[in-house]
């Protein structure tokens, strides 16, 4: 793919999901931009040599950064989630005019932003439609899908609106990946080293059990939601694969334990595509939090491996 060194910028960078995937696809943060303390300390913590931003990104100047490679973000999916009032450009939350406003100080070669599957809805389709418009009228080719975390290695059913735009003084084209290169394990393959680390004897057969992908993580907000996995059909989903759903555990399950399980933070991580080193602090309604609401790391390096071949001008397709 070249030895070029690929720049970013990348803004509502929440605790490194697609940060992350994006270094893994050979992208070099030139910032991060975000906005929560504690999401700051823990990029800092995982990332010490990051240039970390934590402030508000509309008091963030692009300028500085004008003609990096690209500028990413997961701007806050509140305004558009189904969990929320799904108010749009109306919820003070919507950050689509700041990413806007930086695509047009910053003139990256190519801009990657993610939303929640809601931001497809019918009826945003104008406000959709108003920010591809913009993008296009800044001189970039936009295109707008909806990607399937599962499609890429990620144990949990978790779909993603991801937006592209590409300069259009670039000559490459590009593709959006269709799926990973590996076959997508199941929760009782994931999790079963973490599951058996204090040699539970029910490890095999709970492993059995878990024979598919997780439903999707929910990271709740400041007002709502603890160290759990979510609301009651969630919870019914999780039983399923035989996981006790109401909380979230300190530690594996201890060799005689008798009964379905609870999730560590770290198993939580791993369901979302996290490497088991990636360190979420200590708090385990904050962690939760953090997790539930990254962007998965390998959807975001497939992605982003896409968008260096199309800046290389390489042949983009899948095979």
């Amino acid at each position: 793919m070249g030895t070029h060194v690929f720049s970013c910028v990348e803004i509502c960078a929440g605790a490194g999901g697609q940060a992350l995937g994006l270094e893994t696809a050979g992208f070099a943060h030139a910032a991060l931009v975000e906005y929560e303390r504690e999401y700051c300390d823990v990029l800092k913590a995982n990332r010490p040599d990051w240039n970390v931003l934590c402030l508000d990104v509309r008091d963030f100047n692009g300028i500085p950064y004008k003609g990096v490679d690209l500028l990413a973000g997961g701007v806050p999916c509140p305004p558009f989630s189904v969990a929320s009032k799904q108010l749009g450009a109306k919820d003070e939350r919507d950050l689509f005019p700041e990413a806007l406003r930086l695509i047009g100080e910053i003139r990256p070669r190519a801009v990657m932003l993610e939303n929640v599957r809601g931001f497809l809805e019918p009826k945003f389709a104008d406000y959709r439609e108003q920010i591809l418009s913009e993008i296009n009228r800044l001189g970039y080719t936009a295109s707008i899908k909806l990607l399937n975390a599962c499609d890429f290695g990620v144990p949990q059913l978790r779909p993603r609106v991801v937006i592209i735009g590409i300069s259009k003084k670039e000559e490459g084209v590009f593709i959006y990946p269709t799926k990973g290169v590996k076959k997508t394990p199941t929760v009782g393959e994931a999790l079963y080293s973490l599951m058996g680390a204090n040699h539970w004897k029910g490890v095999d057969d709970w492993a059995a059990r878990a024979n598919r992908i997780a439903p999707t993580i929910v990271g709740g907000s400041k007002k709502h939601g603890g160290p759990d996995l979510g609301p009651a059909r969630a919870r019914k989903a999780w039983a399923e694969l035989g996981v006790n759903g109401v909380g979230v555990a300190n530690c594996a399950p201890e060799k005689d334990f008798v009964g379905a399980p609870k999730l560590t933070k770290e198993m939580l991580a791993v369901i979302q595509g996290f490497p088991v080193e990636w360190n979420f602090g200590s708090k385990k309604t904050a962690a939760c939090r953090m997790i539930g609401n990254a962007f998965p790391p390998p959807v975001a390096r497939a992605v982003g491996e896409k968008i260096k071949r199309c800046l290389n001008n390489e042949q983009c397709f899948d095979f």
